[in-house]
């Protein structure tokens, strides 16, 4: 088997959670956290933060092109003086260096057991994450090193793993807002577990467009026609191996999925990978080795664009590739909230093996 997939412990983060921290408590009883998605508070005095502004720009800044330009995260900062008033927000950042002189470095030093310092001072930790510490569904994120030279390289050197940790939180917000059993339409899901041996989630107001069992290929449209489009599609190539998951074949066969379906209403142009701003990366999808591709999307007219992102990996158990990819057009929007919508609900993608007897029986009921 290709050694593709042993590199699955090289994407999976690492994070120091559940980590000793003296004097903070909380109640047991936590509100919902609050504030935007997208910003992130840190608390930092005037001077440290002018030392580090720039590297956590780069972090949690990072600029997507949807093709608008757009920030992955804002920065906020606030006084040590002022925490009380933003405890009960989203995302949360503390950092000081501990040799600093400030009220937040000697608020870190408080609160810091004398065994994680020590594992600071010996610069084996520099990130800490406290899930849910003053709200529900919270992530407080301590960044802390002994000087301000060592943790502005510990920001360079955790860089992935910080983003990460707060897109994982901000993802499971967001499904938790979009996921309404009400309005589930398990009759789809079910459809697919039954016919093909896999389910996706699938909210109430996407329509079942495309089901090509002789292709294996599933296409969901959400709002066809309109000025805010969402598109999901699931493919799978059968007998296949973890030898396909190079850049390449991806985008190939992505190019060559959506030019037989993705096509415009008088069949004259089709959807296509655009080489401006495509990324791809090595990423643990749903404990799984898979490759991300990230990008823009156009007609072959270039008549009309927007963002995509997809993931492909291989199962071993079905000896299928799987290709999942969500795209948005939504020419008059900003777009960054809508291609997460669609990554989160990728993200709810299983397959029949994955899910409990329960489950199973409960879907396949809504085909009686």
């Amino acid at each position: 088997m290709d050694n593709s997939y042993n590199l699955l412990k090289k994407v999976l983060p690492y994070f120091i959670v559940g980590i000793v921290i003296t004097g903070i408590t909380s109640c047991s009883f936590k509100k919902p956290a609050i504030g935007k998605e997208d910003e992130i508070i840190v608390v930092a005095d005037s001077s440290d933060y002018y030392q580090v502004e720039n590297n956590l720009l780069d972090v949690f800044g990072k600029i997507i092109y949807t093709p608008q330009p757009e920030q992955l995260f804002t920065l906020k900062r606030i006084n040590i003086e002022n925490m009380e008033s933003i405890k009960q927000y989203k995302n949360i950042v503390i950092i000081a260096p501990l040799d600093s002189k400030s009220p937040v470095a000697d608020y870190i030093n408080k609160i810091l057991s004398p065994e994680v310092k020590k594992m600071v001072m010996d610069d084996s930790v520099s990130v800490i994450n406290k899930n849910n510490l003053w709200a529900k569904d919270q992530l407080v994120m301590i960044i802390t090193a002994p000087t301000m030279d060592k943790l502005n390289a510990a920001i360079l050197k955790e860089h992935e793993n910080m983003i990460y940790a707060f897109q994982k939180i901000s993802n499971k917000r967001l499904f938790a807002s979009l996921y309404n059993p009400k309005y589930e339409r398990k009759d789809i899901e079910a459809k697919f577990l039954k016919k093909y041996g896999w389910i996706i989630y699938v909210q109430a107001d996407f329509q079942l467009a495309i089901d090509d069992s002789v292709n294996n290929f599933v296409w969901l449209r959400r709002s066809p026609g309109s000025d805010m489009e969402r598109w999901i599609f699931v493919h799978w190539i059968n007998n296949s191996s973890p030898a396909f998951l190079n850049a390449d074949s991806i985008a190939a066969e992505r190019n060559r999925i959506t030019k037989k379906f993705y096509r415009s209403s008088d069949d004259s142009s089709w959807v296509e990978i655009s080489d401006d701003y495509k990324t791809t990366s090595e990423v643990n999808f749903l404990n799984k080795y898979a490759i991300m591709t990230q990008g823009l999307w156009r007609m072959s007219d270039h008549s009309m664009g927007g963002p995509f992102i997809n993931y492909t990996f291989y199962d071993p158990k079905t000896r299928r590739i799987y290709m999942l990819d969500g795209s948005i057009y939504a020419p008059k929007y900003y777009k960054k909230s809508l291609i997460q919508q669609v990554d989160v609900m990728l993200q709810s993608f299983l397959t029949e093996d994955e899910l409990s007897q329960d489950r199973k029986e409960d879907l396949l009921d809504e085909l009686k």
